[in-house]
């Protein structure tokens, strides 16, 4: 019997461990980072961005809690961006125990509207991503002997989204993403899982018309209100902690995809 299969029962404990978040700067990448932080644990936060007040923000935070934050500015979007990130972490921590792929762009565009530049950028941002970051990250956490990996998906994943063909497309795609890596790694004691948001309120959602939103809260989500960040990040806090979760796609959504009229 393998090392990985005879071990207790227990939790990642994340006092000391190193998360890499990427797009930590502001809406759901950033409730996890100061999660992260008060829990004990070091996290790397990325940006496509120059350095933000928000950064200082979770900086304090995880001081706090005997953490510490740093913010590394890279694309993660390109192959360079995602190597220096995995690669940065490592040098200035030590280790890698956990990688949140929380990048992400919105991309408009139907299927008669949707550019190929779009398309292809929807799929280096998202996927290509996630497929570069993890085989950057893996090696550290098969060294160690145990790490997680959370991919930030989306409801429109599930259901579709109408006028945003290539965003549904890709969020569709990293739940499928993680349980095939998830059943590869799950030898190498490392946990793959994803979690699927729906209205929540971050700067993504700052499109949106005020009647838009009414609607929304009145007729689309049965708890009738928008979630929060920190709804979504302490669903990531369990699925990291929780050491025989593997696998699975959480919903976060306010009851909005299962509801039939």
């Amino acid at each position: 019997m393998s090392a990985a299969r005879s071990r207790t029962c227990k939790t990642m404990e994340l006092a000391g461990k190193v998360c890499l978040i990427t797009g930590g700067t502001s809406g759901i990448g950033a409730a996890t980072a100061a999660a992260f932080a008060r829990r004990g644990a070091h996290v790397a936060v990325t940006g496509r961005s120059s350095r933000t007040h928000s950064i200082e923000m979770l900086q304090a935070i995880a001081a706090e809690h005997g953490a510490e934050i740093t913010y590394i500015q890279a694309d993660a979007g390109s192959a360079e961006g995602c190597a220096r990130m995995v690669a940065e972490t490592h040098a200035l921590f030590g280790r890698v125990d956990v990688l949140v792929h929380a990048a992400g762009t919105a991309v408009p565009g139907g299927f008669f509207e949707v550019t190929e530049e779009n398309w292809m950028k929807a799929f280096d941002v998202h996927v290509h991503a996630v497929l570069r970051l993890a085989r950057a990250a893996v090696p550290h956490m098969i060294e160690q002997g145990e790490g997680a990996i959370i991919l930030i998906g989306s409801a429109a994943g599930h259901r579709g989204c109408l006028g945003a063909l290539a965003y549904g497309v890709v969020k569709g795609a990293l739940p499928q993403f993680g349980r095939a890596l998830a059943r590869e790694l799950a030898d190498s004691n490392i946990r793959v899982n994803s979690v699927s948001p729906g209205i929540i309120r971050t700067p993504f959602q700052d499109f949106l018309t005020p009647e838009q939103v009414a609607n929304n809260v009145k007729n689309r989500i049965p708890l009738h209100r928008e979630g929060k960040p920190e709804h979504v990040a302490s669903a990531i806090l369990e699925l990291v902690e929780n050491d025989f979760i593997t696998g699975e796609d959480l919903v976060i959504d306010g009851g909005m995809t299962m509801r039939i009229v």
